[in-house]
C-alpha cells in the first residue's frame, strides 16, 4: 500500500458567481490545482467528482464526464452524492484508489452552484438531503433541524446562546485574510447576538450562507511525487466514513453524532494518530452548533465541553487547538458539493505554510478535515500530516 500525497489545490472564490456555470467553476479550480502541483493533465488516472443538487439548480445530471471535459482530462469520472459531504467522499475514494495500487495521479473535490436559485427553492433543494417522509414532509428544514440539535444540547449540557456567538466570531475573524471567502469581515459576539431569528436558539450569524464555488485537489502515490520530482510535502494518512440514522427521531440521542465519532475513530487508527496529537482542524460549520458536535465527535472535548471552547479561546486562531482558521462554512462558505475537497485544500496550504493563516500553525505537523451530510446522518473525517 502506498503513502498518499496532496501534490496540488486549487479553489475558487466562494460566494456568488452569477455569471458562471457549474462548469466553469470546476474548470477553474482544476486549472488551479494543476499550477500548484506541477502535474500534467494527461497524468490522471481517474477523477472523483462531489456534487449535490445540480440536477436541481443547473438541471444538469450525470455531471462526472462534463467535469472530466472542463478539467482537460480523459479517464474514468465519477460523481459523488453524500449530501454536503459529497466532496468528502470524493477525496475519500481518490485516497484509497491511490493507495490500493489502482491509479497513480487522481483529480478530487466537488462544485456546486446555488445563488442562481431563489432563497425558498435552494431551501427546497437543500431539505431533500433530509428525512422526506418523516421530516420534510413535516416542514422541517435544516435550521429546524439544527436548531433541535442545540436545544438539545443544551439541555443536556447547558451552554447558552453566547457560546455559538463566540464561535461564529471566531470564524469571521479567520476569513478576513482568506481571499477565497465569502464574508471577509469580522462578527463581533454582540452582533452575533443581536442579530435575527432564524430558528431558535440559532440566530442570523449562526448559519453559514447561501454560496457558489469549486474545489479540486491533485493526489498522488509517494512513487510518483518522487519520480517526477513534485514537491507535495503534506500527506493523507488517514480516512475515515461513517453513517447514522437519516431521521433525527430515530435517533438515541439530538445533541450526539456517531456517524463522525466512527468517521474519526477509523481515521486516526488508519493514521495511528489520537485527538490529543492534532495541531490544527477544519470542522462541517453549516450551523455553529455543529462546530461543538464536531469538536466533541473528533475527541478534543467530551460530550458537554466543546460548548466553550471558542469562549475560552482555545479553538480560536491563538488557541491551543486553531479551529476553522479558512473561516469554516459559516464564512468562507459552504458551496455543498464543493466543500469537503475546499476543507483538505485549506488544511494543505495551512500545513505547507502558504496559506494567509500558516504563521498561527507555524509549528503544525498534524491536520484534521471533518465533513458532514445532513444532519450528519453522513460523516467523513481526514488526517493530514507533513510528511517526514
Amino acid at each position: 500500500m502506498t503513502d498518499v500525497r496532496v501534490a496540488g489545490v486549487g479553489l475558487t472564490r466562494f460566494g456568488s458567481h452569477p455569471d458562471r456555470t457549474g462548469r466553469d467553476l470546476f474548470a477553474t479550480a482544476a486549472l488551479r490545482a494543476f499550477e500548484d502541483a506541477g502535474v500534467p493533465r494527461e497524468d490522471v488516472e481517474e477523477l472523483n467528482y462531489g456534487n449535490f443538487m445540480g440536477a436541481l439548480a443547473e438541471h444538469q445530471g450525470h455531471q462526472a464526464p462534463l467535469m472530466a471535459e472542463a478539467a482537460g482530462v480523459s479517464c474514468p469520472s465519477t460523481r459523488y452524492e453524500e449530501a454536503c459531504a459529497s466532496a468528502g467522499v470524493a477525496v475519500r475514494e481518490a485516497v484509497r484508489t491511490v493507495r490500493a495500487g489502482d491509479a497513480d495521479v487522481a483529480l478530487a473535490g466537488g462544485m456546486e452552484r446555488m445563488t442562481n436559485l431563489p432563497t425558498d427553492e435552494v431551501t427546497e433543494g437543500l431539505a431533500i438531503a433530509a428525512d422526506d417522509l418523516f421530516e420534510v414532509r413535516a416542514g422541517v428544514t435544516f435550521p429546524g433541524a439544527y436548531a433541535l440539535m442545540a436545544t438539545a444540547y443544551f439541555d443536556a449540557y447547558g451552554g447558552e446562546r453566547e457560546d455559538l456567538a463566540h464561535v461564529a466570531a471566531k470564524n469571521h475573524a479567520n476569513a478576513v485574510p482568506n481571499e477565497y471567502a465569502q464574508y471577509r469581515k469580522e462578527v463581533s459576539v454582540e452582533e452575533a447576538l443581536d442579530a435575527p431569528p432564524v430558528a431558535e436558539p440559532l440566530h442570523l450569524y449562526d448559519a453559514c450562507p447561501i454560496t457558489d464555488g469549486a474545489s479540486a485537489l491533485v493526489i498522488v502515490s509517494e512513487e510518483y511525487a518522487a519520480e517526477h520530482d513534485v514537491d507535495a510535502p503534506v500527506a493523507v494518512t488517514g480516512t475515515g466514513q461513517g453513517t447514522d440514522r437519516m431521521s433525527l427521531a430515530d435517533r438515541q440521542h439530538l445533541a450526539r453524532t456517531p456517524a463522525a465519532d466512527d468517521a474519526a475513530d477509523a481515521a486516526y487508527a488508519d493514521a495511528g494518530v489520537g485527538p490529543g496529537d492534532v495541531d490544527v482542524a477544519e470542522v462541517h460549520d453549516c450551523f455553529t452548533i455543529a462546530e461543538v458536535l464536531a469538536l466533541e465527535s473528533l475527541g478534543f472535548f467530551d460530550p458537554g465541553e466543546g460548548i466553550s471552547a471558542a469562549r475560552d479561546g482555545v479553538t480560536t486562531a491563538d488557541g491551543d487547538l486553531p479551529v476553522n482558521l479558512s473561516g469554516g462554512l459559516k464564512a468562507k462558505g459552504h458551496p455543498v458539493g464543493a466543500t469537503g475537497g475546499s476543507q483538505i485544500a485549506e488544511l494543505t496550504r495551512l500545513l505547507r505554510g502558504d496559506h494567509p493563516n500558516s504563521e498561527r500553525v507555524a509549528d503544525a505537523e498534524v491536520g484534521v478535515a471533518h465533513n458532514a451530510g445532513g444532519t450528519v446522518a453522513s460523516a467523513v473525517v481526514h488526517v493530514l500530516e507533513v510528511a517526514k
